[in-house]
């Protein structure tokens, strides 16, 4: 039996362990009534620590996060890196920032970003332009999960476009059933996988001489590379685009509403404060992954047809046991498949619940919203699918990037929104579509450069605005900057006008709920009616959406 057949035999076989763990997820802790919205879309908020780690994990540390960052440590070396100081600054913030939005979000029984906004500043145009431009960021980021899939089943063997579809759709048949309960159970298949994939790279990098040998490699081929900016350290002028490119993805990740989907599946406040402190472990694997970049460079692995996502596939084939291989094989390929799922469920969920119910079909039932929810996740996904099969791939993976720039633009309402309410709702509008503007206007003008400089597209060539000193800067952060002063601006203007605001629905009090908490509510009785205010005398009724 050649290595080969070894390698494809382990792979499929653990694939179709997955996807019938994928459709049994439907009956992991099946809920009375899985008709329902909550149920389908955040697994009715009741997943404790060691789910939502996994869930966590299996969404935000994608399969682009283990391919592209060790392909950028490949390419242009210390630039990859972002990924780990960007990785390790999200850990306070989620422990501050994500409890308070699990808070008002539970209380209320808010699924998504939108609907925050549309009750923190008592604006449904807001929200709705919040839930367009969330949708927006994340299409292109599903697309770039497919984009690392097709990479893997391109180095395992499986070429063309039939392979990447028929997984879409296996993995939209499973969603489609079990809703966040398939990415969630599938997560700890994918963590167990992950875990033995690192452990065979690091003895593999031991064999090797190390990482000392790992490194001398990687600076001898990058010395005689003809770019000035690639190595194993920045260069003096790379230091302002590196920070700024850590800030921008600390501050994006969590505007998607992928990422605060996952959140909201926990059961309490605690479950998310100990999740968040435990992320840094996360933050380990990923330093070893951005490294296997360095040694893969060192050891004079070739990517496949010159796709720089082939090259962790690729160094798999080339340095693992055949067995083995088949393992990191299922492994990344699971890695993509989970965050592609929460991603669909929670684009699907944000046009639900702040599209189609508020301006399509008010009186909607909650089994409606569950339905069309399914369905327009299968949209997302195959939207995505689609843009990758009809453009350039290497164009999908820059696709991304100006989803980060798009979601940038909410930070102001989404995340701030968390902390004050002073802006104006006309001004967060008013900040929004500038900063928007601005961003998808400078990255339009950002040429492709190749390894010498040279200019190989005129659009779209990358996030990195330079500065014409050897300077550049991340085009999302100068974006939002133009967005925050247009936002205060226009909001001093409007409250010496004396324009009123709208109403904010939240109290400050909801920001610190728990799940014992006497107010609490579920989603159906939010959606069928609240109590009356003498039913509740302990709390005004004004207070409670």
């Amino acid at each position: 039996m050649s290595d080969r057949t070894i390698e494809v035999g382990v792979f499929v076989a653990l694939m179709a362990v997955v996807v019938l763990a994928g459709f049994g997820a439907a009956r992991w802790r099946a809920p009375d009534n899985p008709h329902t919205l909550e149920e389908w879309g955040v697994g009715g908020r009741a997943f404790g620590n060691w789910t939502i780690w996994f869930l966590l994990g299996g969404s935000m540390y994608s399969a682009y996060t283990f391919i592209a960052v060790p392909a950028l440590t490949y390419g242009v070396g210390a630039i990859g890196y972002f990924a780990v100081p960007f990785a390790v600054i999200t850990t306070p913030f989620t422990f501050i920032f994500t409890t308070k939005a699990w808070s008002v979000a539970r209380r209320h029984g808010f699924l998504t970003h939108s609907e925050f906004a549309t009750a923190r500043f008592g604006s449904p145009g807001l929200g709705a332009l919040v839930a367009v431009t969330g949708i927006l960021a994340t299409i292109p980021y599903v697309a770039v999960q497919l984009v690392s899939l097709q990479a893997v089943l391109r180095t395992v063997g499986f070429g063309g476009e039939w392979p990447l579809l028929a997984a879409v759709t296996v993995v939209s048949i499973c969603t489609f059933r079990s809703g966040l309960r398939a990415p969630a159970l599938l997560s700890i298949v994918k963590d167990v996988l992950l875990a033995w994939m690192l452990l065979t790279a690091v003895l593999m990098v031991a064999m090797y001489g190390g990482w000392d040998s790992a490194f001398d490699g990687a600076a001898t081929r990058f010395a005689a590379t003809p770019n000035p900016a690639d190595g194993l350290l920045l260069p003096d002028t790379g230091h302002l685009g590196f920070l700024t490119l850590v800030i921008g993805s600390v501050l994006a990740i969590f505007a998607y509403p992928h990422a605060l989907l996952g959140m909201l599946a926990a059961k309490d406040r605690a479950t998310i404060r100990r999740n968040a402190a435990a992320l840094p472990i996360y933050c380990i694997a990923l330093a070893i992954m951005a490294m296997l970049g360095f040694f893969a460079l060192s050891r004079g692995v070739r990517p496949a047809d010159g796709d720089l996502n082939t090259v962790v596939p690729q160094m798999i084939h080339e340095f693992f046991p055949p067995w083995s291989a088949g393992i990191a094989y299922a492994a990344l390929s699971v890695a993509a498949l989970i965050p592609a799922s929460v991603m669909s469920i929670a684009a699907a969920t944000t046009f639900t619940r702040s599209l189609y119910r508020p301006y399509l079909r008010p009186n909607a039932t909650q089994a409606t919203e569950a339905k069309v929810s399914r369905w327009v996740s299968l949209i997302v996904k195959f939207g995505a699918a689609a843009l990758i099969l009809a453009v350039d791939p290497a164009f999908s993976v820059d696709l991304q990037l100006i989803g980060g720039v798009v979601i940038l633009q909410t930070i102001p309402t989404v995340l701030l929104g968390l902390i004050t309410r002073w802006f104006h709702r006309a001004a967060l509008i008013s900040g929004l579509i500038a900063g928007l503007a601005v961003g998808v206007v400078m990255l339009y003008l950002t040429p492709r450069l190749d390894g010498a400089g040279r200019t190989v597209a005129e659009h779209f060539g990358g996030s990195s605005w330079s500065l014409g000193d050897g300077r550049s800067i991340y085009v999302g952060i100068v974006a939002l900057v133009v967005n925050l002063v247009v936002t205060v601006v226009v909001t001093l203007v409007l409250r010496v006008a004396k324009v009123p605001s709208g109403a904010d629905q939240t109290r400050p009090d909801d920001y610190l709920a728990d799940a014992d908490d006497p107010y609490m509510q579920r989603l159906d009785q939010l959606i069928d009616g609240l109590p009356r205010a003498d039913e509740n005398p302990g709390r005004p009724r004004e207070g409670v959406r």
